[in-house]
């Protein structure tokens, strides 16, 4: 029988304190996240290891008791550039919102680092969840959800339309007849669409790999309609949950074929959390030590951040509230959250737990041959092309 050609393509989200926030409490752990010596470290031991994708989220706000590596952070862009040049291989992602950019900086800055890191470059679109994000932008709030979602598909196709205003081979630099530029191989854009009209053309040429990868991670009903019918890779918040996990993936999968694209041209990255120890006890006790240097005043308010409720008034060891899913703040890990508390029967505090963690992700412990074996279950079960794993405490 012919041995199958896929592979499991693995990417490391990076925080310089680590991913779970009590993580940087670790004795060799990194208290910062503005150290580029950490940050060279991180993609240095990820290359070696064949990681696919080196990816920085990013936020437009700061929250006191927010995750430590969320209150203290390089602008994404900057810090891949300087990465770039110290890496070969790996692929640099970064996040970028749509509502408080213009596409053709967007655009510019993305190709800029495409060429940068010779086509490595890729864009998370992100519409940004945080009304306190709207105050440093001269704006009282943010728009509605669904509208911000109708702006980023605009947002995209202009920044994808910017990016084919440049042919392969349009500068010739011919030094005998003093032709710089073959003009027939630059064209503007003109769009004029419903919120941007953008002339161009990029003053750049065309990136290395075309497009930079485009990434989305929207979970809700129209983010799900982006990522059909634009992305590359698709983030996804998994809970261990099989049967959930396959039915976004097939959903995701049927979305791809209605707006005309195959589905093997989009991956899907479901984010894992592994705590790796020498014994499936030893990793198990780990865990544990890191959930007890948690503090319930910022545990409960990442909780409450990523449900869109405040649960500070709860008692921590009584049962989680029937809280609505829908939120205007990540609508995904809000829904996936509620849903193993209610399957498990958890408890404020249990659920504080897993959400200080990996902030909904899943949380996987044990020896690397174990979970080397689960990755490989959901990968050759058609659960996820990809895996997404964060720096535990960057130690």
């Amino acid at each position: 029988m012919p041995m199958s050609k896929r592979q499991m393509h693995l990417g490391v989200f990076v925080l310089g304190t680590g991913n779970h926030s009590a993580g940087w409490r670790w004795e060799a752990a990194y208290a910062t996240s503005c150290s580029f010596a950490v940050m060279q470290s991180i993609a240095s031991i990820a290359e070696r290891g064949k990681f696919d994708l080196l990816f920085i989220s990013d936020s437009v706000v700061m929250d006191p008791g927010d995750h430590p590596s969320f209150v203290n952070r390089f602008e994404p862009m900057t810090l891949l550039a300087a990465l770039s040049v110290v890496t070969r291989h790996i692929g640099l992602g970064a996040t970028v919102s749509t509502s408080f950019s213009e596409p053709f900086h967007v655009a510019r800055s993305f190709a800029s680092l495409d060429h940068i890191s010779g086509g490595r470059a890729a864009w998370n679109v992100v519409t940004s969840t945080h009304n306190a994000a709207a105050l440093n932008f001269s704006k009282e709030r943010l728009n509605e959800h669904d509208l911000r979602y109708e702006i980023a598909t605009e947002f995209v196709d202009v920044v994808r339309g910017l990016w084919d205003t440049w042919d392969y081979g349009a500068i010739v630099a011919d030094k005998p007849t003093g032709t710089f530029l073959d003009r027939s191989k630059v064209r503007p854009l003109n769009h004029k669409g419903r919120f941007f009209s953008v002339k161009g053309p990029l003053n750049i040429e065309r990136c290395p790999q075309g497009h930079p990868l485009i990434i989305q991670a929207g979970g809700s009903p129209p983010g799900q309609e982006l990522s059909a019918r634009s992305a590359d890779l698709v983030f996804s918040v998994v809970n261990g949950d099989a049967v959930s996990a396959k039915a976004a993936y097939d959903g995701l999968k049927q979305r791809v074929v209605k707006h005309g694209r195959a589905p093997e041209h989009v991956a899907i990255l479901p984010g894992v959390m592994p705590i790796i120890g020498e014994s499936d006890q030893q990793a198990k006790d780990e865990l544990a030590r890191l959930q007890s240097w948690l503090t319930s005043t910022n545990a409960l308010a990442l909780v409450s951040q990523r449900l869109g409720h405040d649960i500070s008034a709860y008692p921590l060891d009584g049962p989680v509230p029937d809280f609505p899913a829908k939120t205007e703040r990540g609508q995904a890990f809000s829904k996936t959250l509620l849903e193993m508390a209610r399957r498990e029967k958890m408890t404020l505090r249990d659920l504080y737990n897993i959400t200080a963690a990996a902030r909904g992700h899943w949380v996987i412990h044990g020896t690397p041959k174990r979970i080397a074996d689960i990755l490989e279950e959901w990968f050759t079960g058609e659960l996820a092309r990809s895996v997404s794993a964060p720096d535990l405490k960057s130690a």
